[in-house]
């Protein structure tokens, strides 16, 4: 019976894979076609590996049990799930302001010194871009009919800074700064403990201190999410929750977007470079290696019109790799999901850029002003051969916190903007009513919605 089960179990997983692959080379023969179709001509020197759909059934089934848990247990749930993940002993997650002193002090000066730097460039670009989205005040529309919008800033957000060996603390002053410029009222935010330990890396908490932040909590994870979603006896339950995270929080957020506010679902960093042949090609490895080393997910892309240039750009990634500290994580990104393709046109490599809807996109060809037009999906664009993304990751002043997984498509990044709502607002004389109840009342009987139509027309007495 053990082996006939045995046998039952290898021959059902030949078929599943069997499947998987019939699955995941029937979507590639549909991605030639649409290309073929479109008529862009390409010949990849670097393809990344196929994908195989992955396992996402255990992965929401764990993040909702967690969420139920936070959700119905509180605190209770929020400290168990804190001490086994994180190794956390934590009763009191607020942060308390020795614990935000001794952080600043184990925290170089010099260092104390870029942060604020960044920071001045990051809240002078958020006080310009909010400039730009401003109060409509009421005007006349149609004859007695006043219309306008407020912009009102949400009253709280949750700012999610990951944690880990090396915590991306750009991005505590990423989050926390545009929210505070947009007038939030309580600005909150949340990050990891070390691992095996019950405090926050000192550089999120100076730099989450930079951008004074209200309060700041040691939790991390599905569990934080759940915990600022809905609130706990400590947490406080808020409007918006931003920030980016692992799967289990990216898988949070998407299961608890409705009851709060998210900036969007964010997966793996990527970057892609659109170069002609007057580009460097030693630049533009590091630049993809610089994307590469973040995580083994993560993508680079370069979309070429010179073959000598990819060529060389292929071969100068490879003789980078061997020097980079963090070579092992970025020759396993590099391996498994870079891609160098040679286009015919300037035209086709922003067509087929379009279609990828990068999260950063770099252009290194002679005349970048050319491109910009004819460019409509990324996160960030990063103009010339100079405009490195790692600036903008750190301290030209526009948000590292970007769309990924082509949702650039219909969203941009974290800004001023994803803080505030623009709420309308209505004022009829009775001029205006005479003149709108015929086709409101008309609109709303042919709905079915006779109680709207007795609405409009009560005001007519």
């Amino acid at each position: 019976m053990e082996r006939a089960s045995s046998r039952l179990s290898r021959r059902d997983a030949f078929f599943r894979d069997e499947v998987k692959w019939f699955l995941k080379r029937l979507a590639l023969r549909r991605v030639a076609v649409r290309m073929a179709r479109r008529r862009v001509i390409i010949r990849h020197l670097k393809e990344a590996k196929p994908k195989i759909q992955e396992e996402i059934g255990r992965l929401r089934r764990d993040v909702h049990a967690i969420v139920e848990a936070v959700r119905n247990g509180g605190d209770s749930a929020l400290i168990e799930f804190s001490r086994r993940f994180d190794g956390s002993g934590r009763s009191s997650f607020r942060v308390t302001a020795a614990e935000i002193a001794q952080a600043r002090s184990l925290v170089p000066p010099e260092l104390i010194g870029h942060m604020e730097l960044a920071a001045a460039n990051i809240r002078k670009f958020a006080e310009a871009q909010k400039k730009t989205l401003s109060d409509l005040p009421e005007r006349e529309m149609t004859p007695g009919v006043f219309l306008g919008h407020r912009v009102i800033p949400v009253s709280s957000c949750c700012c999610y800074v990951p944690g880990g060996s090396y915590p991306l603390f750009s991005t505590a002053l990423m989050l926390a700064l545009p929210a505070r410029v947009a007038g939030v009222g309580r600005v909150i935010a949340a990050s990891p403990v070390m691992k095996g330990t019950d405090r926050i890396h000192p550089t999120t908490v100076t730099a989450l201190d930079i951008a004074s932040v209200d309060e700041i909590y040691a939790v991390g994870g599905a569990q934080a999410v759940a915990a600022f979603a809905w609130g706990t006896e400590q947490i406080p339950a808020v409007d918006v929750i931003v920030g980016p995270g692992n799967s289990y929080v990216t898988e949070a957020k998407r299961q608890c977007y409705g009851q709060v506010g998210i900036d969007f679902v964010a997966g793996p960093s990527e970057v892609l470079v659109i170069a002609d042949g007057s580009a460097d090609a030693e630049v533009i490895a590091v630049d993809l290696l610089a994307q590469s080393e973040h995580d083994a997910q993560a993508r680079g892309i370069l979309l070429s019109t010179s073959e000598e240039l990819a060529r060389k750009a292929q071969a100068a990634v490879g003789d980078r790799l061997v020097a980079l500290q963090t070579a092992e994580s970025a020759r396993r990104a590099w391996e498994n999901n870079g891609e160098i393709l040679v286009v015919e046109s300037l035209d086709e490599a922003c067509a087929l850029s379009d279609r990828y809807a990068p999260e950063h996109l770099e252009l290194a060809v002679a005349d970048p002003e050319e491109l910009v037009p004819k460019l409509h999906n990324y996160g960030a664009l990063f103009v010339g051969k100079l405009s490195a993304e790692v600036f903008g990751d750190y301290v030209a002043g526009p948000n590292h916190t970007l769309p990924t997984l082509r949702a650039s498509r219909y969203t941009g990044g974290v800004w001023a903007g994803t803080f505030l709502k623009v709420c309308t607002r209505q004022r009829m004389t009775a001029e205006g009513v005479r003149n709108l109840v015929p086709t409101a009342a008309a609109m709303a009987r042919a709905e079915g919605l006779h109680g709207h139509a007795a609405a409009a027309e009560a005001r007519l007495d």
